[in-house]
C-alpha cells in the first residue's frame, strides 16, 4: 500500500530563480531568429548524412534536419551527457550546477560559458542564441518562468526534456541508456553513445559480481525536509541505483520518483541504512545531525547505528553517472564486497 502525499515539488522549481535580463534583447531575438531558428548561423544545402531524424520526446515531436550547433543545457546531468558524448563544442552555454562536474569534463566544461547558477530568464537564454536547450529537470521548461517548450519552439529553437520527466514505464538502466542514445541520434554522434554505454555496463557489470549472493540492506532515502520527509520513491532511476547496489528502497510504492512522508512514516518503515543526497547548501553533516536528533526517528535501526551513506544529486539521476552511482553506493552498502 503506497504512502505519502503524492510529490507536488519539482527539484529543479524548488531553488529556481529568474536571472535579469533585457526586454530589448528579446525582442531583437526574436525578431532574429525567424520560424525554423535553423538558419541563423548560415547553415543551407544538403542535410549530413542520417538526417534529418525525428524524435519523440515527452510529448513534443521535433525532426532535426542537421545536428543543432548551438546548444545549451538547463541542469547539471543534461550537461554532463552532452559532454560524454562530446559534444561541447556545439555548446554555447550551460546553467544550473549541482555540484563540481567529473574530473574527465572539466577541461571541456571550462570552456563553456554558464549563463546563471540557477536557471537563466527567458532573456538571457536567448541573448546566447541558441539553436537547441536540453533540460534535465521539468522546471528547466517552466511555463511561469517564460521558459515553457512551446515559448522556445515559437522562438525557433528546438528543446529536449530528460525522459525520466516523464517516463513511459519503469525508469531503470536502459531508460539511462535510451536518454544518451536519443541525445546522440539529436546531434549525429550514436558511435559515441554506445561507447559510453558499454562503460557504464562495465561498471554495472564489475558491481553485480562483486555483489553475487549478498544479502540486501533495506534503504530509505533523505532528500531534504523538516516538517516531512523528501524522499525517494519508486518511479525514478534512485530506486534502481538502491536495487543495483545491493539494497530495497523501503519507498519504492510511492508512485512518484520523490514524494513527501512523515518522519513517523519513515520511522515505521526501520531502514537499516539512510542514504542522503548531497547538494544545495545544508552540508551532509547538517543533514546527519538533523536525523540523528530528531525524536521520532530515534528507534530506526539506521539512526540508532549512525548508518547512512551518500550520493550527490547528479548521481542520482538519468544520467550518465548513474552506473558510477550503483557502485559507490555499493561501496558502502557492502564495503566488506570491496576490500
Amino acid at each position: 500500500m503506497a504512502v505519502g502525499i503524492p510529490v507536488v515539488r519539482d527539484r529543479g522549481g524548488r531553488r529556481a530563480r529568474s536571472a535579469l535580463g533585457s526586454a530589448l534583447a528579446l525582442v531583437l531575438l526574436l525578431s532574429g531568429c525567424g520560424a525554423s531558428g535553423r538558419a541563423a548561423d548560415g547553415r543551407d544545402g544538403a542535410a549530413p548524412p542520417g538526417f534529418p531524424v525525428t524524435v519523440e520526446n515527452c510529448g513534443v515531436t521535433t525532426t532535426y534536419e542537421r545536428p543543432p550547433r548551438r546548444a545549451v543545457s538547463l541542469n547539471q546531468h543534461a550537461t554532463e551527457v552532452m559532454l560524454a558524448l562530446g559534444l561541447e563544442r556545439s555548446m554555447v552555454g550551460t546553467a544550473f550546477p549541482d555540484d563540481a562536474v567529473l574530473p574527465e569534463f572539466e577541461r571541456a566544461y571550462g570552456g563553456i560559458e554558464v549563463l546563471a547558477d540557477e536557471y537563466p530568464s527567458f532573456e538571457v537564454l536567448l541573448a546566447a542564441e541558441p539553436d537547441f536547450v536540453y533540460g534535465g529537470w521539468a522546471s528547466a521548461f517552466a511555463e511561469q518562468d517564460g521558459r515553457s517548450r512551446a515559448a522556445l519552439r515559437e522562438a525557433g529553437i528546438d528543446t529536449h526534456l530528460n525522459i525520466e520527466e516523464c517516463p513511459g514505464g519503469p525508469v531503470t538502466m536502459a531508460t539511462v541508456e535510451e536518454e544518451v542514445r536519443t541525445v546522440a541520434k539529436i546531434f549525429g554522434v550514436s558511435a559515441r553513445a554506445e561507447e559510453r554505454i558499454a562503460s557504464m555496463r562495465a561498471v554495472l557489470e564489475r558491481t553485480a559480481a562483486a555483489l553475487a549472493g549478498a544479502d540486501p540492506l533495506t534503504v530509505a532515502v533523505y532528500d531534504s525536509g523538516d516538517r516531512t520527509v523528501f524522499t525517494s520513491g519508486g518511479a525514478g532511476i534512485g530506486s534502481e541505483i538502491i536495487r543495483l547496489a545491493g539494497g530495497t528502497n523501503l519507498f519504492a510504492d510511492l508512485d512518484d520518483a520523490y514524494g513527501d512522508v512523515s518522519f513517523e512514516q519513515f520511522a515505521e518503515r526501520a531502514p537499516e541504512v539512510v542514504l542522503i543526497y548531497d547538494y544545495g547548501d545544508r552540508p551532509v553533516e547538517d543533514k546527519k545531525k538533523f536525523l540523528l536528533e530528531h525524536p521520532a526517528l530515534r528507534d530506526v535501526p539506521a539512526i540508532r547505528d549512525e548508518r547512512f551513506a551518500v550520493l550527490p544529486l547528479s548521481s542520482t539521476v538519468t544520467g550518465v553517472r548513474a552506473a558510477g552511482a550503483v557502485e559507490a553506493l555499493a561501496r558502502q552498502l557492502h564495503p566488506d564486497r570491496f576490500a
